[in-house]
């Protein structure tokens, strides 16, 4: 289950992340950048170890702002293609 303490964030960046682990659950994707024809997505790794997947939903923005999804445990990276990112997934505890 998502916590508050599930949670990366990156500042500045311009290139795709390297892998993290998320525990599973609802998480809010925020970004902030410069995107002109860019984007900041949320990637899952997929059942063969080597291949990036979007989720059901894409989360992904094109625009600085916020998204929400459900996502299962496993390991994820920020695909970005705008630049001057800043961006970051956080669990939404559940009571």
């Amino acid at each position: 289950m998502a916590s508050p303490t599930d949670a990366r964030s990156f500042s500045n960046i311009s290139a795709t992340t390297a892998a993290f682990t998320l525990k599973g659950g609802t998480y809010m994707v925020a970004a902030v950048a410069t995107f002109s024809a860019g984007s900041v997505e949320l990637q899952a790794l997929g059942p063969d170890g080597s291949t990036w997947l979007s989720a059901p939903t894409p989360l992904k923005l094109t625009a600085a702002g916020t998204i929400t999804g459900q996502l299962p445990p496993g390991q994820y990276r920020f695909t970005i293609t705008a630049t001057a990112v800043f961006c970051s997934v956080a669990g939404i505890p559940v009571s």
